[in-house]
């Protein structure tokens, strides 16, 4: 058995955490939760937004499913998601993204996953007032990253018998270091002849996923453009309420929805869980449980497709729990 911790979150994260182990019990799935809270309702209870005991925790189990948190804008504490991906150097954050049969969106064929440099680059935090209105922050990329996630990247197309990987720049304007990220995918990419590859300029990749998103398949990005295109993606099939995340590094990984808490709905029961539901989905297939994942997508689509019981966020009017109840009802079938 695989002990997991799990993070519910704050705003919508403990409903849509919920709705996880709902669906993973009722798709048979044998894991134990070491249920341990962080951000803003941890700090009222402990004094600390990330308390030790889940610092431990995660250590100790190396697996963890994480809630959405709510970060500060411009003030406060410092994102939750960038420390705990800094301290467990989880240096790829994989983002698939799927059009869903019967959803009215406006693209039907979008199949592609990105693969996002989660450690460094202008994410490093490292900014500082040079003197009275002028800011600066400094954009770190390193040969040793690039390299790994350029491997992941090709490796993860390998596995999931993914054909090409594209490599997303702005090389002809940042020569120096943009330049040597690319440098070193295209080190990678000699490695695998199999596997075709291209490189794409970042505003040009954003044009043409919003005009042929078909064309793409594994997108290999530095962290800043990741972000970006990765949300931009989301869009495509229907919104971050439906995209899967996980933080991968050697030995350990933390799944997580790639969307915001939603305090505005928060303990009203109308957060949409399929993005935290694919995400456990995910976590299954890193613990080699591929067969539960792959019933939980399918139950997760034919409940999408089928428009009976879609969220609010989806166009229909279905609460969260009887969303959660159909995707369990589909698995017991």
């Amino acid at each position: 058995m695989n002990t997991v911790t799990l993070i519910p979150g704050d705003g919508i994260g403990p409903e849509v955490s919920s709705a996880v182990v709902e669906v993973l019990k009722a798709a048979g799935v044998n894991i134990e939760w070491e249920k341990i809270n962080g951000g803003e309702d941890a700090y009222k209870a402990t004094g600390a937004f990330i308390p030790e005991a889940l610092l431990e925790s995660i250590s100790t189990n190396r697996i963890a499913f994480k809630g959405p948190i709510t970060t500060p804008i411009g003030k406060g504490f410092k994102s939750i998601n960038v420390t705990l991906r800094q301290k467990y150097n989880t240096y790829a954050n994989v983002r698939p993204v799927k059009s869903f049969p019967g959803l009215n969106t406006p693209f039907k064929n979008v199949d592609l996953v990105i693969v996002r440099e989660n450690t460094e680059d202008l994410y490093a935090g490292l900014e500082h007032m040079v003197t009275e209105g002028v800011a600066e922050s400094i954009k770190i990329i390193t040969e040793k990253a690039s390299l790994r996630i350029g491997e992941f990247a090709f490796q993860y197309a390998k596995d999931n018998n993914r054909k090409k990987v594209t490599a997303v720049h702005k090389a002809n304007i940042m020569k120096i270091s943009d330049g040597l990220f690319l440098d070193c995918i295209r080190r990678v990419a000699a490695k695998y002849p199999e596997i075709a590859y291209e490189e794409v300029i970042v505003d040009n990749m954003c044009m043409q996923l919003v005009m042929y998103p078909e064309k793409y398949d594994v997108l290999v990005l530095p962290n800043l453009y990741g972000d970006i295109v990765s949300d931009l993606a989301a869009g495509l099939v229907g919104g971050l309420g439906l995209v899967p995340g996980a933080n991968i590094g050697d030995d350990i990984a933390i799944f997580e929805a790639v969307h915001g808490s939603a305090p505005d709905i928060a303990g009203k029961n109308l957060a949409n869980p399929t993005a935290c539901i694919l995400s456990a989905a995910m976590l299954l297939d890193y613990i080699k449980q591929k067969e539960a994942a792959e019933n939980i997508r399918q139950a997760v689509f034919s409940v999408i497709k089928e428009g009976k019981y879609l969220t609010r966020d989806l166009g229909g009017t279905a609460t969260t729990e009887a969303y959660t109840r159909a995707v369990c009802d589909y698995l017991s079938k």
